[in-house]
């Protein structure tokens, strides 16, 4: 028999009352939430240089789903792909050169040294995964994906499998992260519309990552004029993933699989960008 406390709210909440009732549990609640992401604010206003691209970690959780988001899309053991993602982690000799250049970087003012990769984890584990001879990236600001992705590059050429990945943006500053060795050997950095540059490769791509102009016209455009140049097994991937459909239905049209994870930063109040994904 419920007692006189219970009865009074079960009672009250079939009232037109049961709304106002709820009301100063229900504001604890949003309030508790709001005061999260203003600390986070506070912190990140205090101590980060960054104005845009931000860098975070990802939580330990969210970490969890990518490692199975990428076993499932490159069909890889999940054993291998933590594997690969500690691989990232402790290469210290990618870390200290990002941390380096950035610092001696003309851009130094407006960029965290601390090295944190995000979601770009699970792009080096699927070049790890995957082996592709040919990786097309579109939007490269500071470099910082282009030399996770030249790292999984190397990796896998030490063990018999070379790749390049070609690098596209817009802007003549780009890209100043990815000019050091040994990761320049095998990345071909293009300044330039990449619409044209798309329509004029020269050789298949076996990897295609989106990460430029993020309107979802543009994003479209990109996915159509690369479509004639991917390999069989290409794998597409975009950044905006969270933001258009424009994969999701790229991949139904084409025939193929579609998967999709977001990104849930680590004491961050960006809310996080996310890795679509579409393969046969």
């Amino acid at each position: 028999m419920p007692d006189r406390k219970t009865r009074i709210r079960r009672a009250v909440s079939r009232t037109a009352l049961a709304p106002l009732a709820a009301l100063p549990k229900r504001l604890a609640r949003v309030a508790r939430h709001d005061a999260k992401v203003i600390r986070q604010s506070a912190r990140w206003l205090v101590t980060s240089r960054e104005h845009h691209n931000y860098t975070y970690d990802l939580t330990p959780l969210n970490r969890e789903h990518l490692a199975w988001f990428v076993s499932l899309v490159a069909e890889a053991p999940i054993a291998d792909v933590r594997g690969w993602m500690a691989e990232i982690d402790t290469d210290d000799v990618l870390r200290a050169h990002i941390e380096q250049a950035t610092a001696k970087s003309a851009r130094r003012g407006l960029a965290d040294k601390q090295v944190r990769y995000a979601r770009r984890v699970g792009w080096y584990a699927l070049v790890r995964a995957r082996k592709p001879r040919h990786v097309v990236e579109t939007g490269v600001d500071k470099g910082l994906g282009t030399c996770v992705l030249a790292a999984a590059l190397l990796r896998n050429a030490a063990e018999g499998h070379p790749g390049r990945v070609t690098s596209l943006d817009i802007n003549p500053e780009a890209g100043y992260l990815a000019k050091a060795e040994p990761w320049a050997g095998v990345v071909d950095l293009v300044i330039g519309d990449s619409i044209a540059t798309l329509n004029a490769l020269d050789r298949p791509v076996d990897m295609f990552l989106h990460d430029s102009d993020h309107s979802a016209g543009h994003e479209q455009r990109e996915f159509t004029a690369v479509e004639p140049h991917l390999s069989e097994r290409a794998l597409l991937l975009t950044d905006n993933v969270t933001i258009t459909a424009v994969l999701l239905k790229h991949a139904e049209k084409t025939g193929r699989r579609f998967l999709a994870f977001r990104e849930q930063p680590k004491e961050h109040w960006y809310p996080g960008d996310g890795i679509g994904a579409a393969w046969r």
